[in-house]
């Protein structure tokens, strides 16, 4: 796959533009190995100045209390990155990381500990991604239906607002209904929509890009009018976008990438504002499709026509706020 991937180079778009990247992991897989040095390498081209961690069921404790083992993968985030706080590239300068929610007011205990793991903790991931066609991976929770608004789920989530923490959601585009119900029942806990809401593009979705869009915008608009909620611009290379890049001879290059996801994009932004929204890599999960330089360069040709202010934002401003990831 690397040599398919590395096959398309592009010289950077505006090179000293600074970033942030606002969702990434880090992962030591026998299938995949990408850890601090394969970031490095892919984001050598960009100006990456800081990175948001996002839980990815790694490095959990492998004994004390179930509730608290996903502590471990914080721990290890942190440890890891430790060095690179004071380098040119921040890994991790924010860390997303899982604690079970539908534990209700058990959860304090996990968040504390989150906390007290890492300095740099700044919310909970909890992805309730799910479809009922077999064919659509549900997400790594293994959630149920309609988690969202279920008594457990928000007797926990109540408890992120007294701490200032994110809460990251992984869900579909049918499923954003949901999160405009959570995001109304708690207008003092700050949400951040991953991968522009799931536009799913596989399965019974296949082949049926404007039946999918239609919904996704409708729910998009929704969601647009709950103050607390921001999105991250990204996630569309994953396969389950459906747009097969990675079955092409050849990796797209940005110019492609870009005219396929404007049309997404572009209407977050329009509906959000620059200062709610903030670009991804979803790296190395987007990386079955594109490269890390490609996939910045397609950014970049998306919001070319903003302001330099509104830029400020979209690659960098919004993400060190809402995560609180300060400039030095």
């Amino acid at each position: 796959m690397n040599g398919w991937i590395d096959s398309r180079r592009e010289d950077p778009i505006e090179p000293d533009l600074a970033i942030c990247d606002a969702h990434h992991h880090l992962w030591d897989d026998p299938r995949q190995r990408y850890l601090i040095e394969e970031y490095l390498s892919d984001a050598a081209a960009h100006k990456v100045s800081s990175t948001i961690y996002v839980e990815c069921l790694r490095e959990y404790r492998d004994s004390g209390p179930l509730a608290l083992r996903p502590v471990g993968e914080t721990e290890f985030i942190h440890r890891i990155t430790e060095t690179s706080q004071h380098t040119g590239t921040r890994l991790a300068a924010a860390i997303v990381g899982f604690a079970d929610l539908t534990l209700g007011a058990a959860v304090e205990e996990v968040l504390i500990a989150h906390m007290e793991a890492s300095d740099r903790f700044r919310g909970i991931r909890y992805a309730t991604a799910w479809d009922p066609d077999s064919r659509i991976h549900a997400a790594h929770t293994r959630p149920e239906p309609e988690l969202l608004a279920s008594t457990s789920f928000r007797s926990g989530y109540a408890r992120l607002a007294k701490h200032g923490l994110v809460f990251d959601a992984w869900l579909y585009f049918h499923q954003i209904d949901e999160l405009c119900g959570l995001a109304a029942a708690f207008p003092d806990t700050q949400i951040v929509l991953n991968h522009i809401g799931g536009p799913i593009g596989v399965g019974p979705y296949a082949n049926r890009r404007s039946n999918v869009l239609q919904p996704w915008r409708a729910a998009i608009k929704r969601l647009s009018q709950h103050d607390n909620v921001a999105v991250k611009l990204g996630g569309m290379a994953m396969k389950s976008a459906g747009f097969e890049w990675h079955k092409q001879p050849t990796p797209p290059a940005s110019e492609a990438l870009a005219k396929a996801w404007t049309p997404y994009f572009s209407y977050c932004i329009e509906l959000f504002g620059a200062a709610r929204c903030m670009f991804e890599s979803n790296f190395p999960v987007d990386r079955s499709s594109c490269s890390f330089g490609v996939l910045w360069n397609a950014f970049k040709r998306i919001a070319h026509s903003a302001t330099p202010a509104e830029r400020e934002n979209l690659f960098h401003r919004t993400a060190t706020r809402i995560y609180g990831i300060s400039d030095t």
